[in-house]
């Protein structure tokens, strides 16, 4: 299968800490998506996001600065995962979170890439009162 990489760069104004608990604490997580959201806080622990449409593991987490996680998507290629990656710096007031997503099925990445926009960053922004 042909995969590739959606590499994005977003500005919250918002800490560190506020954009890593809101990835990572399953309560905040589903308040900005408005979808159920379990999310297991361990090197290890297993995730279900936006209901059951997306699942994973944690492979790293350092708090307020970096996240590793595998990522599959509920309409991909049985077994394949992808690897996601949230890093966190602050800058000034905010937080750049400098986001790589390595491994999404060809087929998937224009609607993937959009995807983290639509449900993902333009979500959080509002969330931290943008």
């Amino acid at each position: 299968m042909r995969t590739k990489t959606i590499k994005q760069t977003v500005i919250f104004k918002a800490s560190p800490h506020e954009v890593y608990e809101a990835l990572m604490d399953s309560k905040k997580h589903a308040q900005f998506t408005g979808a159920p959201a379990k999310i297991l806080r361990e090197i290890g622990g297993k995730f279900k996001v936006y209901g059951d449409y997306i699942d994973g593991e944690n492979i790293e987490l350092v708090p307020d600065t970096k996240i590793v996680q595998t990522w599959h998507g509920s309409e991909w290629p049985k077994g394949h995962y992808s690897t996601v990656i949230f890093l966190l710096k602050k800058v000034k007031e905010e937080t750049q979170l400098d986001f790589t997503h390595e491994g999404v099925p060809e087929e998937h990445c224009e609607n993937i890439d959009k995807g983290w926009v639509e449900h993902y960053w333009n979500k959080m922004k509002s969330s931290f009162g943008w």
